[in-house]
């Protein structure tokens, strides 16, 4: 094993600390006599013990050294890789190394674990390629990056050499991309002394445009937006507004599983890190894939200066925003920025500043979004039908439609008001109940 990793080129850099390094390194001293048996043991047993969490993370299912082995193609980020994310499989001498790689990969794919697990007796390898793993529920571990790693691993088994798994990678890598942007669909981030680090959202909800009720002129603005630039056509930044629980989040999220398989990716942030925008964008901008900066309940107090940061990165500051990236925002507010009569009094503020000059700086935010959807508290007779569609979704609810309308009203009245999201709340009340 050691021998064909250090033959390894454009796939070389897999990180001291990675599974596949130190199983190297065991087998070398196994080959060369150093270290006992119990000592060997224990040190494989540590790497088995990583490739099970990491299997679990990921939901890694059958063989769980291929779906390593996999994994670990789809997320290497290199020269080739990130070559191939934006044109796909192409004629260049690189492909030389590439498939030199791919050749190492189909021996690892194929290694013989019997001579080790004799001499140690052991048979964790054995136990690993032919692994049943239990059964999980979708939110305890990453379903889309499972969904992908098996498929391809499947596809990798049954390849006959370098060759066609070089076809099946270059394949993968076009269609969509590489490392944690390739694989996954939204992320967070976590600030760093010199940057920022994306943290994969493991389960994002699976929710779709028409799962939301009504608002039929929004989602078509925010549609029409979203596929200009998905087409890399002209469009804008987008503010949804309007009142709590008609469906704005909901909306964008949507838009992600809708678009996903189009290369479109969400990055949400909140306010307090505004002040890595600039580094967010600088990590993506090179990117082949569209990213939507999302922002959900977006609101300043009077005493907040973050929104400075964000009026500079939509449009203002010396660097031009890159075509891959727009924000898209939900606020409550249709401002953003709270007011006071203070501020529409013109009278001088102790700083020399006229108050009118103050609020047009902060309403200034909202014009650098090109588009702002309203979203409107929906009329009794809109929330009734909202309800009623709701309801379809679950056949435990038996009561007639007039019945439904009539609990209906009686949850809104002690339950926030009417909107889409006292419609669902009351739904899930229902269906629980009547279960």
């Amino acid at each position: 094993m050691y021998r064909e990793i250090a033959r390894l080129i454009l796939y070389r850099d897999l990180g001291e600390d990675s599974i596949l390094r130190k199983l190297s390194g065991i087998f070398e001293d196994f080959d060369q006599g150093r270290g006992t048996p119990a000592e060997l043991t224990t040190r494989i047993y540590e790497q088995m013990k990583a490739l099970l969490d990491l299997s679990t993370q990921y939901g890694f299912d059958q063989n769980l050294w291929h779906n390593y082995l996999t994994f670990v193609l789809l997320t290497n980020e290199n020269s080739f890789s990130m070559t191939s994310e934006k044109v796909g499989a192409n004629d260049g001498t690189v492909n030389h190394f590439a498939k030199g790689d791919f050749a190492v990969f189909k021996k690892l794919f194929d290694f013989d674990f019997t001579p080790i697990e004799k001499a140690l007796g052991i048979d964790c390898f054995t136990t690993i390629l032919n692994y049943r793993s239990i059964q999980k529920k979708e939110r305890m571990y990453n379903k889309n990056v499972s969904e992908k790693v098996q498929m391809v691993s499947g596809q990798l088994e049954q390849a006959a050499d370098e060759e066609e798994i070089f076809r099946i990678v270059t394949d993968f890598y076009a269609a969509y991309g590489v490392g944690m942007f390739g694989l996954n669909r939204a992320f967070r981030i976590r600030h760093l002394e010199d940057g920022v680090e994306f943290l994969p959202i493991n389960n994002t909800e699976r929710v779709v445009l028409d799962d939301l009720i009504g608002y039929e002129i929004q989602k078509k603005k925010l549609i029409d937006n979203t596929e200009a630039f998905i087409k890399e056509l002209p469009c804008n930044n987008v503010l949804l507004c309007g009142d709590a629980g008609t469906g704005k989040s909901t909306s964008i999220k949507a838009l992600l599983n809708e678009y996903y398989e189009q290369g479109l990716r969400m990055i949400e942030i909140y306010k307090h890190q505004f002040r890595d925008l600039s580094s967010i964008i600088a990590q993506v901008k090179n990117r082949n894939y569209r990213f939507i900066i999302y922002m959900d309940d977006l609101s300043f107090e009077e005493f907040e200066i973050e929104y400075k940061y964000l009026k500079a990165v939509i449009e203002g500051g010396m660097e031009t925003k890159p075509d891959n990236v727009l924000i898209y925002a939900t606020s409550n507010r249709r401002h953003l920025i709270k007011e006071t009569w203070n501020d529409r009094d013109d009278m001088e503020v102790d700083n020399g500043m006229h108050r009118s000059d103050t609020m047009q700086e902060k309403l200034s935010l909202v014009a650098r979004f090109g588009v702002t959807i309203y979203y409107g508290k929906p009329s009794p007779k809109e929330y009734f039908t909202i309800v009623k569609e709701l309801r379809k979704r679950y056949p435990s609810i038996t009561c007639s439609d007039e019945e439904l309308c009539a609990e209906a009203n009686k949850w809104e009245l002690s339950h926030g008001g009417i909107s889409g999201r006292t419609a669902q709340q009351f739904i899930n009340y229902m269906a629980g109940r009547d279960a």
